[in-house]
């Protein structure tokens, strides 16, 4: 028997070093057959594995590399694209490094399900888009090794996936800027005081890159200018490349123009409104570039009814409003201002100023009683001991009134029905004197704003004239103006004056029909004063610009010629008198010497006309198409010759 079991143990043994060696050689021929697999082990623990794939041949990812891997290399391969969930099975990977193969394509799934990755190395590819939305597959991601690639852009898009990265390496890309936002995810432009000390450190790699330096990436270099901050650059001598101004400068001396951060101010610090009542909240801002402005709640509920405007580089205004405000309403509200330079921002406190309405106990009558809904009234043994109150509810204050203590001589009867009446006659009295002080209100509001007229009307703007006949100068006016027939959406307020008497209308389009009417506070709805108006086209102006400039064109050269002809008809009557003057005298010389016969005391008419001096002869003695022997068939004074032009 004692043969037999230990026959039986000998046999149990082989048969487990059977098993063993079987599932070794498994193990073994799992690993692929471009790669080698290494198991790492510890006496203190279970091993780890690591996975090497160089084979030069290799073109696609293996996918056959044993589930337990800790790490995967695949290294100077033909690998040229990363396959949707090419590691799926790989749960337990925590470094993958894809490095110096000719990769060109990564897809948005590729890293699906490597919950524990640690680091990601993709250096030495050809990537020219990253999915940067891939990353939120990987939530322990650390580090991020993308340089030596072909990268242009980081969108901002990335921002959100990169908050939990310490190590990115980005250099030795073609990247030329970067969203001003990705600096405010880390110290110090994300708010979070830090110390010197910090443990907690960001490794940026962005040298070797075509950098553009305006003001975009004004806060990276103005990273770079800090001696102590959080944020670690591997290289620290990074270096323009553009614009032409700065080509070659380091960021640590670049100095930026027109890089200047948002300012903020607002129309009011504290407002308080009455309950129901419409409010207009506005800051200004100013920057380079200009600043675009946000308005937000303290509670983080969205914010509507909102405008905002540009009237200038680098200066933009934001209005936002609200109607007939609630209690809900009251709040701060914070106007923030951001451009490529930074982010400011300012506060708005808003109150509301309700009415709370007070109830009063019942009277009582004989054991009965009856509620008063806005009156306190006690028993008649109280009414001898305690004065007697009043409240009268107003939509924004309460006025109180009492009624001293009666006499003691009128009974307890008499002194409730005089308490009833006063009451009743107080009330009655109060009414009516605020119903007619409101009524009075709203008309004097509604017929104070008279001449409302537009004046000076261009394509883009207007000027609004008014005169404000009963209300002070420094009266509250709200000009409201929009498009005629629009929503209430589309109105635009300018908070003014009621003695300024003017304002500019701007933000127009050319050629449209405009409503604007002056709101004053206290108006009655359906009242205030409204015009309509017509904004320039700018299409007619155009024309009237092209058709003069064409008019100009063809009446400059008419001109030129016009005074051309005048000049030179001048210079020819000058040059024609001197010619007349040398040709009288060489021509009356000739004349004077020939003659036909003797002169004699009593010369005939023909000879006195041929030596007289005048201009008419002379003009008759040049235009003479024969010999002076034509003179002599002159007959009489009367009577013309033929040859005379």
């Amino acid at each position: 028997m004692s043969f037999l079991g230990a026959s039986v143990d000998i046999m149990h043994q082989l048969l487990c070093l059977h098993v063993f060696l079987c599932c070794f050689g498994t193990a073994v021929a799992f690993c692929p057959s471009q790669c080698t697999c290494v198991f790492h082990g510890r006496t203190d623990g279970p091993g780890t594995r690591s996975v090497l794939c160089n084979d030069p041949d290799m073109s696609d990812i293996p996918v056959n590399v044993p589930v337990d891997t800790i790490k995967l290399r695949v290294e100077k391969t033909a690998v040229r694209r990363i396959p949707t969930e090419a590691f799926y099975y790989l749960v337990e990977l925590r470094y993958l490094w894809i490095t110096y193969n000719s990769v060109t394509s990564v897809d948005t799934g590729s890293f699906y399900n490597l919950k524990v990755l640690h680091e990601l190395r993709l250096d030495g590819n050809m990537i020219s888009v990253f999915p940067w939305e891939s990353l939120k597959e990987m939530p322990r991601l650390r580090t991020l090794d993308l340089h030596n690639n072909r990268l242009t852009n980081v969108p901002i898009e990335a921002i959100p996936h990169l908050l939990n990265i310490t190590y990115l390496d980005l250099s030795s890309n073609k990247l030329t800027t970067l969203p001003s936002d990705l600096m405010d995810i880390w110290p110090p432009f994300n708010g979070v005081p830090t110390t010197s000390n910090a443990s907690q450190k960001v490794v940026l790699g962005l040298q070797d890159n075509p950098w553009f330096c305006n003001c975009k990436i004004s806060k990276l270099i103005e990273m770079s200018k800090m001696a102590d901050t959080p944020v670690v650059l591997m290289d620290l001598f990074l270096t323009c490349a553009a614009p032409e101004n700065l080509s070659g400068v380091l960021f640590q001396r670049a100095e930026l123009e027109n890089c200047v951060k948002p300012s903020v101010m607002t129309s009011a610090t504290k407002i308080t409104s009455a309950l129901g009542s419409n409010v207009l909240l506005r800051c200004d801002a100013t920057g380079a570039p200009t600043p675009v402005l946000y308005w937000a709640k303290s509670d983080g509920s969205p914010v509507n009814n909102t405008i905002q405007e540009s009237p200038g580089e680098g200066i933009k205004w934001s209005i936002m409003s609200l109607h007939g405000i609630e209690f809900k309403d009251a709040g701060d509200y914070s106007c923030k201002a951001k451009n490529d330079a930074g982010t400011a921002k300012a506060t708005i406190s808003l109150s509301v100023a309700g009415t709370i309405i007070t109830t009063a106990p019942p009277i009582r009558f004989g054991g009965g009683t009856r509620p008063t809904p806005d009156t306190t009234l006690t028993s008649p043994s109280d009414i001898s001991n305690t004065p007697f109150i009043m409240t009268t509810v107003l939509p924004r204050f309460s006025t109180v009134s009492a009624v001293q203590k009666p006499p003691n001589s009128a009974s307890g009867s008499d002194l409730q029905k005089g308490s009833l009446k006063l009451i009743k006659n107080q009330q009655g009295s109060n009414g009516k004197k605020l119903a007619a002080d409101e009524k009075s209100r709203k008309s004097d509001a509604s017929q104070s704003i008279n001449n409302l007229q537009i004046i000076e009307e261009t394509a883009d703007s207007a000027v609004l004239l008014w005169t404000a006949g009963g209300l002070l100068n420094d009266a509250p006016l709200t000009v409201v103006y929009s498009p005629y027939g629009e929503q209430d959406d589309t109105k635009r307020t300018v908070e003014t004056k009621a003695g300024r008497g003017k304002v500019l209308l701007d933000g127009l389009s050319p050629g449209m029909r405009y409503s604007v009417c002056l709101v004053a506070k206290g108006s009655s709805a359906g009242k205030d004063p409204c015009i309509d108006f017509y904004t320039e086209d700018s299409g007619q102006n155009q024309l009237f610009l092209i058709v003069s400039g064409i008019a100009c064109a063809l009446a400059l050269p008419l001109i030129a010629l016009l005074v051309y002809k005048i000049i030179a008809l001048y210079c020819k009557g000058q040059n024609s008198a001197l010619d007349e003057q040398e040709l009288e005298k060489e021509s009356y010389v000739k004349f004077e010497t020939i003659t036909m016969k003797q002169r004699t005391l009593n010369p005939n008419p023909t000879e006195l006309w041929a030596r007289r001096p005048t201009n008419e002869s002379e003009r008759l003695l040049l235009c003479s198409r024969s010999s002076i022997d034509s003179q002599m068939t002159y007959k009489s004074d009367s009577s013309r010759s033929e040859y005379l032009c």
